[in-house]
């Protein structure tokens, strides 16, 4: 051991002889490279790693005569030695620890079975106290004392479904208004107090709905009354509001137009809820924006926003009675009126062929793809299984469309599949895209998958695993104030009972692969499908004949408000024939 005192004299001896010398750091030994030249003019540096000894054929120039390099081994050979003796030292006592208190030999030769994993706690979503005020405004409340918040969502059941004719996006233009100024307060106004009371407002307006939210600190619960039922009650709907609001939502539209994804979700919704209320764009038209007036925002908001038409939210750290108090104080002064007619609700026409329209991007380098059948309203006994079935498709997690075409084939970075329910009626879509040359693959793929699962039985652990996240999946709803206020509101706008998300869990996991199977037969036949195609037709058109006929409509000549998505005076759309 370096310890030993007769092998230090033997190192040392070794050392002394001609054949070993330091080298200069650089020199021709490259593991001299590696070291700091510890000697400069006779004097010891300090360095921390240790000569390197090498062949005396590398003897640098520079070591004074008479001087042995020996000397600049000393450091290192004494903090060697004392190292190995602390380890000499440890493992001796180890040893006798060990020999001392030995270990039992089970410790050592069997190992214990992992601990059990407890079933999931059943969910429970907390029943909310109802009142109804004297005019008519329903108010619910869930005391939530965990965190010094409150939160206010004031829905009105009607939403883009009921923009007038050639008025899109009246509904989500007067949501959007709502903290835009009231006869009150000024816009600034309304944005300061938000902020001070340590709060945020999130208001617009999509399908069966518009609702205007608020947050803040729990003590500032007055406060929040008074701003809600002021924006809500009394929007300004000032010209110089209104006039700004045009310009974004024109500026906005003519860029979403660029953006294959956003085109190919319009066109698939116009194509699928056309002869509907639902078949216009809720975000409104280029066209449509340039139209609307202050008076057409009036009208829509005496129209629909009315108590009886509306439910408020409270969820936080409020008690039950403070809540119904505040909102009789401050929302008493709506006027009491009628509620408005309902939208009507014409189903989409059956369609016995399958449709396809592709929107021609020249210089698109994928393709936006969209394949999809109708599907259920949200109050749908078939909604549960449904929901099953498209988890299986292509929901979150893994599905059979992401293991299809990323997995196996490598066509798209992801695919999914949605299953979008509104009040009266519903479609179910799957999503993707591709290279260009791989698109009509792609779509094959798509078809393909919604036929397997048509015609094959779901399996076992297929259908483990999708009611397993659909039920787990459940309680992340409920984590914030926001998420639940959202979730209670969504039953009360559907006309659902309260215990609905209670029973959601049985429900899903009472149904079988057959009863699955039964409801599929009933709504997914891929032989009657919308496609859309958003890219650049010269990639693909040649292989469009394997599809059926087709509609080619350029980019530049798509108009999303028009019937038929042509621009005024551009030429009819191209045909291209073919047979499913």
């Amino acid at each position: 051991m370096i310890g030993n005192r007769r092998d230090q004299n033997k190192l040392l001896r070794a050392l002394r002889a001609p054949d070993f010398q330091t080298a200069r750091p650089g020199g021709p030994n490259p593991i001299a490279r590696s070291g700091k030249w510890l000697v400069e003019s006779g004097k010891q540096e300090k360095s921390l790693c240790a000569a390197t000894i090498v062949p005396s054929r590398f003897k640098p120039p520079f070591t004074r005569k008479g001087k042995s390099p020996l000397f600049r081994l000393a450091p290192m050979r004494r903090r060697l030695a004392a190292t190995f003796g602390q380890l000499a030292a440890l493992g001796l006592l180890l040893a006798f620890v060990v020999r001392l208190y030995p270990l039992p030999p089970r410790a050592w030769t069997e190992r214990e079975s992992p601990p059990t994993v407890p079933p999931p706690k059943p969910f429970v979503m907390t029943a909310p106290t109802v009142r109804t005020l004297s005019n008519g405004l329903k108010v619910l409340v869930i005391e939530r004392r965990g965190l010094p918040m409150l939160t206010l969502r004031l829905v009105v059941k009607t939403g883009a479904e009921a923009d007038p004719p050639d008025l899109a996006g009246t509904a989500q233009i007067v949501a959007g208004l709502l903290n835009e100024g009231t006869t009150h307060r000024t816009a600034f106004q309304i944005a300061e107090t938000v902020d001070d009371a340590g709060g945020n407002v999130d208001n617009s307006a999509g399908w069966d709905e518009s609702y205007l939210g608020l947050s803040v600190l729990a003590d500032h619960a007055e406060l929040a009354f008074d701003l809600v039922a002021d924006m809500v009650m009394h929007p300004a709907f000032a010209p110089s509001e209104v006039d700004r609001a045009r310009r974004q939502m024109t500026s906005s539209l003519e860029l979403l137009k660029g953006d294959p994804s956003y085109v190919a979700d319009t066109v698939y919704d116009e194509l699928e809820f056309r002869g509907t209320a639902y078949g216009h764009p809720a975000d409104g038209t280029v066209a449509s924006a340039s139209r609307v007036s202050p008076p057409d925002l009036q009208w829509f908001h005496d129209r629909y926003y009315r108590p009886s038409n509306a439910i408020l939210a409270v969820v936080g750290d409020i008690a039950a009675e403070q809540a119904f108090a505040l909102a009789e104080k401050f929302f008493a002064g709506w006027p009491e009126a009628p509620s408005p007619q309902p939208i009507s609700a014409l189903a989409p026409p059956s369609e016995s062929h399958r449709e396809i329209l592709i929107v021609d991007k020249p210089d698109a380098v994928q393709t936006e793809i969209r394949v999809g059948t109708a599907g259920v309203g949200r109050t749908s006994a078939d909604y549960e299984a449904l929901m099953l079935a498209n988890q299986v498709l292509g929901g979150p997690a893994a599905n059979r469309l992401f293991k299809a075409l990323r997995t196996e084939r490598g066509l798209t970075y992801g695919a999914s599949s949605d299953l979008v329910c509104y009040r009266p009626l519903g479609t179910w879509e799957a999503k993707t895209s591709t290279r260009t040359a791989e698109t009509m693959k792609t779509v094959e793929t798509v078809l393909d998958e919604m036929n397997r699962l048509r015609s094959q039985p779901i399996t076992g652990l297929e259908l483990e695993y999708a009611k397993n996240y659909l039920v787990g999946h459940l309680a992340l709803e409920f984590e914030s104030s926001e998420g639940m206020a959202d979730e209670v509101l969504d039953l009360m706008v559907h006309g659902l009972p309260w215990d609905y998300w209670n029973n959601f869990p049985e429900k899903i996991r009472g149904l079988t692969a057959d009863q699955v199977s039964v409801t599929l037969a009933r709504y997914l036949d891929p032989g009657q499908a919308t496609i859309v195609l958003v890219g650049d037709v010269r990639g693909f058109g040649k292989e469009l004949k394997k599809l059926g006929p087709a509609r080619v409509i350029p980019l530049q000549n798509l108009d999303l408000g028009s019937a038929d998505f042509k621009a005024p005076g551009s030429p009819p759309a191209l045909r291209r024939e073919g047979s499913p």
